[in-house]
């Protein structure tokens, strides 16, 4: 269980990094990923279709075919990824501090405005390729 993203981002981060690890321009088919990775089909389906619509994927139908990076590794970074798949203004909800953190909620605190800094700074400074050599 996520406590900041998604379900979906969790997967298209999953997969992202999956496909960067494979060598360049080799096509990853989304049946080969569901099985790696353990995403059911149809709901990895959507999630490629997204980030090949952003740029960040790029799709090959037919036998052969499948999904690479569309960009290279090193000028994807993490908040790529996730402004594609939840949106740019998903770091400012705070609708998972508030269950976390007690009921009070956080969106106004500086805590959780530290704390939403510092996740973005993350994301917007760490590369796929970064993640991959990891």
């Amino acid at each position: 269980m996520s406590l900041i993203f998604s379900r979906q981002c969790e997967y298209a981060l999953q997969a992202v990094l999956y496909i960067a690890l494979k060598p360049q321009g080799e096509m990853s088919s989304i049946k080969e990923i569901t099985k790696k990775l353990h995403i059911p089909y149809h709901f990895l389906g959507k999630i490629m279709q997204d980030l090949s619509r952003k740029g960040l994927l790029r799709s090959l139908k037919g036998p052969t075919g499948g999904f690479t990076l569309g960009m290279p590794a090193k000028d994807i970074t993490l908040f790529h990824i996730v402004e594609a798949i939840d949106g740019a203004g998903s770091l400012r909800s705070a609708s998972w501090a508030s269950g976390v953190f007690g009921e009070k909620s956080m969106r106004d605190s500086r805590a959780w405005s530290s704390l939403r800094d510092g996740i973005y700074k993350m994301l917007v400074n760490k590369q796929i390729a970064d993640v991959a050599k990891t």
